[in-house]
This record gives C-alpha cells, sequence and structure tokens, in this order.
C-alpha cells in the first residue's frame, strides 16, 4: 500500500474506532440505570411505587367500574364525610368520594409531568445542542435568553404564561414545559462544550459526516447520562408546578380531579374537613419523593465513581 493509500484510510479507521466506545455506552447505559435502581433500596421502592401510579392510571383510564365511585357524581347528601369504611378518605363538599377522585387524579398527574419534560427536553436539547456545538454568537444569543428565563422563578414564569394563554390543562402542560427548557439546555451545552473537543469528532469532521449527523451519532449518546437523571428529577418538579397552578385554579377546570385543585378547592374546610387536603397533599408528596430518590438511585447508577462505593 502507498503511503498516500495509507494516510486516506486512517481518518476512517480512526473514526471507526472512535464510534466503538459510544456503541458500546449504548447499549451499557440502560443496564447502569437498572444496577443503580436495584442497588439502591430507597430507590427500588420509588421505582415499585411509580410503576403501581402507572398501572392505577391505566386501568382508571381503560378499565370502566373499577372505581369504587364515580369520581365525578355528586351526593350532597353525603356532603363532607369523614374517611370510613363506605368511604376511605371521606367525601368532598359536593358529596365526591375522595379516594376515587385521588385514583383518576394519577392520570392527569403523570400525563402533565411526562409531557411537560418531554416538551422542555426536546427544546432544551436542541438549544443547547446547537448553542454548544456551534459557539460564537448562536451560543451568546441562546444562552442570553436561557438566562433571562432563569432569572425569573420558574413558577412565576409560568402563572404569567397562563395568564396569557388562559387556564387549562394542556395550557399548563405548555406553560411548565417552557419555563424549565432552560435547565436542560444549559446542562446539554455544559456537556458538548467539553465533548466535541474530543478525538472522535474530530476524525467524524474528517470523514465528512455533517454537524447533525456529528451530535445526534457522537455527542448526543455521551450526553445521554446527564439528560436521563435531569428528566427523572424534572418530572417531580413538573408535578410540584402542576399542582401549585392547580392550587392557584389555573390547571385543569372542574369537574375533573387533579390533586393541586383538591388542595385549592379543600383549604377553606381545612379546620372542619382536614381530609380534603390531607390526601391529596400525600398524593403529591409521595409521587414527588418517588421521582426523586428514583433519580437519585439513576445518578448512582450512571457515575462510575457511585457505583466504586
Amino acid at each position: 500500500m502507498s503511503k498516500d493509500k495509507k494516510l486516506a484510510t486512517e481518518p476512517a479507521a480512526g473514526a471507526a474506532l472512535a464510534a466503538q466506545p459510544v456503541k458500546e455506552k449504548r447499549e451499557s447505559i440502560w443496564k447502569d440505570v437498572f444496577a443503580g435502581i436495584v442497588s439502591n433500596k430507597a430507590s427500588l421502592i420509588s421505582g415499585i411505587f411509580i410503576l403501581l401510579l402507572v398501572i392505577i392510571a391505566l386501568v382508571t383510564k381503560f378499565v370502566p367500574g373499577v372505581l369504587p365511585y364515580d369520581p365525578y357524581a355528586q351526593n350532597l347528601s353525603e356532603s363532607l364525610m369523614g374517611p370510613s369504611a363506605a368511604h376511605w378518605f371521606g367525601t368532598d363538599i359536593q358529596g365526591r368520594d375522595i379516594f376515587s377522585r385521588v385514583l383518576v387524579g394519577t392520570q392527569i398527574t403523570l400525563t402533565v409531568g411526562l409531557a411537560a419534560v418531554a416538551i422542555s427536553l426536546t427544546i432544551g436539547v436542541l438549544l443547547g445542542s446547537i448553542a454548544g456545538y456551534r459557539g460564537g454568537k448562536t451560543d451568546t444569543v441562546i444562552m442570553r435568553v436561557m438566562d433571562m428565563m432563569l432569572a425569573i422563578p420558574s413558577i412565576l414564569l409560568a402563572i404569567a404564561i397562563m395568564a396569557a394563554l388562559g387556564p387549562g390543562i394542556e395550557k399548563a402542560v405548555v406553560a411548565i414545559g417552557l419555563v424549565s427548557i432552560p435547565e436542560y439546555a444549559r446542562i446539554v451545552r455544559s456537556e458538548i462544550l467539553a465533548i466535541k473537543e474530543n478525538d472522535y469528532v474530530a476524525a467524524a469532521r474528517v470523514v465528512g459526516d455533517s454537524n447533525a449527523a456529528i451530535i445526534f451519532r457522537h455527542v448526543l449518546p455521551n450526553v445521554l447520562p446527564s439528560i436521563i437523571v435531569r428528566a427523572t428529577l424534572g418530572i417531580s418538579t413538573a408535578i410540584l408546578d402542576a399542582a401549585a397552578l392547580g392550587f392557584l385554579g389555573l390547571g385543569v377546570q372542574p369537574p375533573a380531579a387533579e390533586w393541586g385543585d383538591m388542595l385549592g378547592r379543600g383549604r377553606n374546610e381545612l379546620f372542619r374537613a382536614p381530609w380534603l387536603m390531607i390526601f391529596p397533599g400525600m398524593a403529591i408528596t409521595l409521587t414527588v419523593l418517588a421521582f426523586n430518590l428514583l433519580g437519585d438511585g439513576i445518578r448512582d447508577g450512571l457515575d462510575p465513581k457511585a457505583r466504586k462505593r
């Protein structure tokens, strides 16, 4: 083989070798996630609890008659009944069974959390990738916009967006998703600033890969661990924000059952019927705690230093 031919084949060989660690990381990352969850008892219990919530949401959505009472049927003769064998969590001021409404509220809570994170994750990863990879003025413009959004507390920004869009659960999802974009954009940008200088990225440029191909094939797979951890923790934040908007009357509208809305409507009866706030509040607390603990376990699984301890 001549010297010129040898030099021509070296970039391609280097790119192939450089891509190999990325492929191995793709294959092992989910094993690391599972190992991190299983090795942490709190994370494992939280994962089981979240799986139970998912099952409850699906069953109450698609299996008719599974609930002990119609969560939307009013019965004023049973208004503000305390917890009993007939009504485990008591009834609200309209006589509706709170236990059934808490179970149905699982649908809205998980939907809002997952949908809001999907919006913020998609847009945030895209903006962070462009800013980190392109650099220069593009990076400056994008990150200054993100800094301006971060300068305003997320819940206040969400309230402002809701004031412009109007009440409704779909609009709440959009508002919560938009206010969380800067977090993902900053994480992805910081990771890409370090990764784009690696040899395998340079090799991909040499063999003629486009910028989009380099980002999606070689860069983002190495950012995936940070994204997974942040997205898991972001679901808990989205659930809290949705509950706050519901508490203020900006989320779901009657008669839909949502935990934050149930808290807001029960606050006037706190001393006469505390169960109106206790059980929805416990549902929010346990769900948010479960996602946080699950995120901790995933982070430990993806952190080599944590796995060695």
